[in-house]
């Protein structure tokens, strides 16, 4: 039987962190004299009393109550939703986005790190709600059930139902046997990362401001900028060599960094997803760049500098841009579209259907000529020099299949709404695999301000499919899921 308090226990705490953490943006309107100082404290205090009120009236004795897996999907898919909606409400108060419908896209859009974007004037923004704009990219990229786990202990519930619905890829590689110090080292490095990518930024000449955001929006692979026309604002090269690499970063496995940290690199150069990303990212590099620079006529560095940061921002589903790719060519129009569909390393901070899916798939389909030719040998498919089951493997199917037949339904009903095909195509398949940016009229110089209220409604829904890789949103419309 599903225990809905807890469930409503944990969602008090979530409201409590997200009522608070939206007051933080203050001290950079008092700095800039902007007028959303009230709005932001007044909203952040009601909205963390209401979540304390709601926490405390659903408190249980039992201290050693654990959360089942059933009540870990509805609090986590619960959740997004919850913070999405009371996060969106400082826009709509301030009247900055006096639309709900386009509030809640926008949050929705920071917490699942797509960065899919309805603002037409960013800079018109005040700093305050800028800051929680990235924000709620910043702690919805590590996740904020996770964020929860860390702190675990005052809610006297375990996690480990919680941890397995937030992050339900093929592979989770637990750095720590309790789920609690696994949760605390992944936000260390988080942390880490993005104060060092903060200072980088300092050093190049971006102001505070602008530097922390963009380093909350980079470590997230969200792609949200304190700019409209984004990353191509600054023409610092230092400035696009350190985002891009701090994406690089920010789309590998957690785990690997926790090596790295530690000065022990033998399990990421053996690490076969981190190869596979690497190389799919110097392989799209190398030809982007050749193009530019053969057809574009601009310099070698300038070629290999915007095809190589537009590559990790899309494969590590970031979405910042430099360039409009789409005035290079139809050919590189349609390698950017493939972009939308690989998506960075399980565990990391990127979204899409993951690298790591793609290579399993490739790794059995290889092995399934091979199976033709001997039809009695025994051949499993190998990851790491170890055997992967074929649970694996039908579940990297059934989500692929899952996959294809969302972005087709929703593609349809794009169109149905309105939309021309390039656009609904390009809609669907960047709020699913949360990228941002993608093709048609949701290309790198346009945002989703033109798409019917409905069609964001749906993409919203799509954002939150592909940030909790589906299972954990489309189990819940199962009949299965209710019964006892």
């Amino acid at each position: 039987m599903i225990n809905y308090k807890v469930i409503l226990n944990f969602i008090g705490f979530l409201l409590i962190l997200d009522g608070l953490a939206m007051m933080t943006g203050i001290p950079f309107s008092l700095y800039h004299g902007d007028d959303d100082i009230l709005v932001l404290l007044i909203t952040g205090s009601g909205i963390s009393i209401s979540g304390l009120l709601l926490y405390y009236f659903t408190k249980s004795k039992n201290k050693s109550k654990e959360i089942t897996k059933r009540e870990g999907y509805i609090v986590v898919s619960l959740g997004w939703i919850v913070m999405s909606l009371f996060g969106a409400l400082p826009f709509v108060f301030h009247g900055s986005i006096p639309s709900f419908t386009d509030a809640f896209f926008e949050t929705m859009s920071g917490f699942t790190a797509t960065g899919a974007s309805i603002i037409n004037n960013i800079e018109a923004m005040p700093h305050g709600l800028l800051f929680w704009r990235s924000l709620t990219q910043w702690m919805g990229g590590m996740g904020f059930i996770v964020l929860s786990l860390a702190i675990l202990p005052i809610l006297g519930i375990g996690g480990m139902q919680l941890f397995v619905a937030e992050v339900p890829g093929p592979t989770k590689d637990k750095i720590h046997p309790r789920v609690r110090e696994t949760a605390k080292r992944l936000w260390g490095i988080y942390v880490i990362l993005t104060f060092a990518e903060v200072l980088l930024l300092l050093i190049g000449g971006m102001n505070f401001f602008d530097a922390i955001n963009h380093s909350f929006t980079t470590m997230a692979t969200g792609g949200f900028s304190t700019k409209q026309d984004s990353i191509a604002y600054f023409t610092s090269p230092f400035i696009q060599y350190v985002i891009t690499a701090f994406m690089f970063l920010a789309g590998m496995n957690f785990s690997l960094h926790y090596f790295l940290l530690h000065r022990n690199f033998k399990p990421v150069g053996e690490n076969e997803e981190f190869r596979f990303y690497s190389f799919l990212i110097f392989a799209f590099t190398a030809v982007i760049a050749i193009g530019i620079f053969t057809t574009e006529h601009s310099g070698v560095e300038r070629a290999f500098r915007e095809s190589l940061f537009q590559v990790v921002s899309m494969i590590t589903t970031t979405g910042f841009v430099t360039a409009d790719y789409e005035l290079w060519g139809v050919f590189y129009h349609t390698l950017f579209f493939l972009m939308l569909f690989i998506g960075g390393s399980a565990g990391s901070t990127g979204g899409g259907i993951k690298a790591v899916r793609h290579l399993l798939l490739i790794k059995n389909g290889a092995l399934e000529l091979r199976r033709l030719v001997h039809p009695r040998a025994i051949i499993p498919v190998r990851y790491n020099n170890i055997s992967v089951s074929k649970d694996i493997i039908f579940n990297v199917m059934a989500f692929l299949l899952f996959y294809l037949a969302i972005f087709v339904t929703g593609t349809i009903f794009m169109t149905l709404i309105g939309l021309d095909f390039l656009t609904a195509m390009g809609s669907v398949a960047t709020c699913l695999g949360n990228v941002g940016p993608a093709i048609g009229g949701v290309g790198p110089t346009d945002n989703f301000s033109h798409i019917p209220d409905i069609g964001k409604w749906v993409l919203s829904f799509l954002m939150l499919l592909g940030r909790l890789e589906l299972f954990t949103i489309l189990i819940i419309f199962s009949p299965s899921f209710w019964k006892k």
